[in-house]
């Protein structure tokens, strides 16, 4: 098959999109599919054998200059105004913006591809495509819960509202959703939040796990760091739960050594940074961001223990990579969380400081149950969580995709 993949950004190191469109994008590659990816900031590292077609914005939310006002000379037509008029009024453009620059770069190239796989965009610009083309659609989770969550951690109603209007793409996404009659998610708990945010019908929703490259992600020779926990939370965000980390790490090291090492690109002056301060645990918590995968795995088969803390996670690749290290899991029990780990972690209530704690020091007083969490948590990551695996059974889903559109059209 020939596959046009599209994601409006795919960060390249501890992000979810970024990660899913390389690996899969390689395996149906490997598979023999033709995969040409198209993308947004920012860009994704790819494999050789899959193209990139690159779809560039004004970058608006680029790392090291967050928000930023354009110059000029930097816009080029009205999808560029349309951008930064949706982000001057509290918005986030970019599922709209890039899905309107996409489908005007498809426009002359469908017949180019048997299918359009689209990730998580789900933007209005890529409509007039569904009823002409084979088209899928990948949502990880329901963004409605990263808003719901938002919105419970908002300090007064000006954030609140200034929230709202940030997720303002989020009635857009629904409509689209609708619209579209192949769609895949991560798993099963996800599909049910996607099934109630978005009113999608059960059959029209196929659930395919992600996967792990169990090569990289693997059990390391070196002993590891004693005390250390590793953390990876792609987003400095209340969905990511490092605050009830912080403050377990802040009661364990009063009883112990303890490192946290967190994976992770903090805002300036915001909520994290702002806890470690309060907490003064800043001597024992170390951050690292922008690093490659060959690094992220070493450091998880370094840590005595990994956590994921969120407080909702639609797979959590972090969890499958730690496990894959042979790393013992401590996560909380909150959406797709116990559907990954199975019995092969540690899982507390999500946002429960003392029980977090409680577990992780537990965990470190034990090192036989240490060992033998470790050595389940790789069988089950070998046992289920492919990114071959992945690619047979997204290959087969795109068959569908061909088949319904055929089924409309004859």
């Amino acid at each position: 098959m020939r596959i046009a993949l599209l994601s409006y950004r795919s960060k390249p190191h501890c992000g979810g999109q970024g990660v899913y469109v390389r690996h899969l994008s390689r395996e149906l590659a490997a598979q023999g599919h033709t995969v040409e990816v198209f993308s947004g900031q920012p860009y994704p590292e790819l494999d050789p054998g899959v193209a990139l077609t690159k779809v560039p914005s004004l970058d608006l939310y680029r790392d090291d200059d967050p928000f930023r006002t354009p110059r000029p000379g930097e816009y080029r037509d009205a999808i560029d105004v349309l951008e930064v008029a949706t982000m001057w009024t509290a918005g986030f453009p970019e599922p709209r913006t890039f899905s309107l620059r996409a489908a005007r770069l498809l426009r002359e190239r469908l017949a180019d591809f048997d299918v359009v796989h689209d990730n998580q965009s789900l933007g209005s610009g890529l409509s007039p495509i569904a009823p002409n083309h084979p088209q899928g659609v990948t949502i990880h989770h329901p963004i409605t819960r990263d808003r719901e969550l938002d919105l419970a951690s908002a300090p007064n109603l000006r954030r609140r509202l200034t929230l709202r209007r940030w997720y303002g793409f989020l009635g857009m996404q629904k409509r689209v959703a609708r619209r579209i009659p192949v769609l895949l998610t991560v798993s099963e708990n996800s599909a049910q939040d996607i099934r109630t945010a978005f009113g999608i019908e059960q059959d029209r929703l196929h659930t395919i796990p992600l996967g792990v490259d169990t090569e990289l992600f693997a059990p390391s020779t070196t002993p590891r760091v004693p005390g250390r926990i590793v953390c990876v939370a792609s987003a400095d965000a209340p969905l990511k739960g490092v605050p009830t980390l912080l403050e377990a790490v802040a009661k364990l090291r009063t009883e112990r050594e303890v490192e946290l090492v967190l994976v992770s690109k903090l805002a300036p002056g915001g909520i994290t940074e702002r806890l470690i301060d309060e907490l003064a645990i800043g001597d024992v918590v170390r951050t690292v961001s922008g690093i490659d995968d060959t690094e992220l795995a070493g450091l998880l088969a370094s840590a005595e223990i990994a956590s994921v803390p969120s407080l909702y996670e639609g797979f959590s690749l972090p969890a499958v990579e730690a496990m894959a290290c042979g790393t013992p899991l401590v996560a909380s029990r909150a959406g797709a969380i116990p559907e990954v780990v199975g019995d092969a972690g540690v899982l507390v209530p999500a946002g429960d400081a003392e029980q977090l704690a409680a577990a992780l020091g537990e965990l470190f007083d034990d090192p036989g149950r240490r060992a033998r969490l470790g050595e389940s948590a790789r069988r089950r990551v070998l046992d289920n969580f492919s990114w071959a695996a992945v690619a047979v059974q997204t290959a087969c889903i795109y068959e569908k995709a061909i088949a319904a559109h055929a089924g409309r059209t004859n």
